[in-house]
C-alpha cells in the first residue's frame, strides 16, 4: 500500500503563492525602471521584502528567476490580449473591418501597456536563448489568438489564395509594427510625430486594406 504525498496546510499554500508574487512583481518592476542590469537576487530579494536565500530556494538563482518573470508576464500578455479582443462588444453582425480593427488593437494596446518591461525582454532575447524562445513561443501563440478572430470573418477573406497565409501576415504586420517602436520609439525612421493612438489607427486601416481588398 503506497502513501499519499503529503501537502502543505492552505494557509502554508497560500503564503507561499503571496511570497511568490511578491518576488515576481518586485523583479518585474526592477526591469521596468532599470533594464535587466538592475535585476539582480539581492535588489529582488529587497524590493519584495524577503530573504536572499527565498530567492535561491525557489528560482536557482538569477536565470530561474528571470526565466519565471517572462513565464508570469507571457500568461499575464496572452490572457489580457483574449481579454481585450473579448472586451470589443463583437457580435455576429460586426463588419468585417471590425473584426480585424479588435485583432489589430488587442495585439497593439497590449504591447503598449507593457511596452518597458517588453522592450527589456525583447533585448534579453537577442542574448539569452531560453529568454528568445520563451518570447517566440508567446508570439506564436498570440499569433493564434490574432488568426482565430479574424478568422470569424473567413468568407471576406476568399479573394486571398492562402487565407491562412494572408492572416498570419497581417499579424506579422502589426506585431513587427508594435515591436519596432517599442525597441526604437517614435522617431527612428521618420521625424513626422506618430503617437501610439494614430499608430493603432494606422495599422487598423493598413491590415484591414490588406486583407479585404482583392489584389
Amino acid at each position: 500500500m503506497t502513501s499519499k504525498p503529503s501537502t502543505a496546510p492552505p494557509a502554508l499554500q497560500a503564503r507561499s503563492r503571496l511570497t511568490q508574487d511578491r518576488i515576481l512583481i518586485a523583479g518585474m518592476r526592477l526591469l521596468e525602471e532599470g533594464g535587466a542590469e538592475a535585476l539582480t537576487v539581492a535588489a529582488v530579494a529587497e524590493a519584495g521584502g524577503v530573504a536572499v536565500g527565498t530567492i535561491y530556494r525557489r528560482f536557482g538563482g538569477k536565470e530561474g528567476l528571470l526565466g519565471a518573470i517572462q513565464t508570469r508576464f507571457t500568461d499575464d500578455f496572452r490572457a489580457e490580449f483574449r481579454r481585450r479582443v473579448a472586451d470589443t462588444g463583437l457580435t455576429p453582425t460586426a463588419t468585417p473591418a471590425e473584426v480585424i480593427g479588435a485583432a489589430v488593437t488587442g495585439v497593439a494596446e497590449t504591447f503598449r501597456t507593457h511596452a518597458k518591461l517588453m522592450r527589456v525582454l525583447m533585448l534579453l532575447g537577442t542574448q539569452n536563448p531560453a529568454i528568445f524562445e520563451g518570447g517566440s513561443a508567446a508570439s506564436i501563440e498570440g499569433g493564434r489568438i490574432f488568426r482565430d478572430t479574424v478568422m470569424l470573418i473567413a468568407p471576406a477573406l476568399r479573394h486571398h489564395p492562402d487565407v491562412e497565409a494572408a492572416i498570419d501576415f497581417a499579424h506579422r504586420l502589426t506585431y513587427a509594427s508594435c515591436a519596432h517602436r517599442i525597441i526604437h520609439g517614435e522617431h527612428l525612421e521618420s521625424a513626422r510625430p506618430l503617437p501610439w493612438p494614430r499608430l493603432i489607427e494606422q495599422l487598423r486601416q493598413a491590415v484591414a486594406a490588406y486583407l479585404l481588398t482583392p489584389a
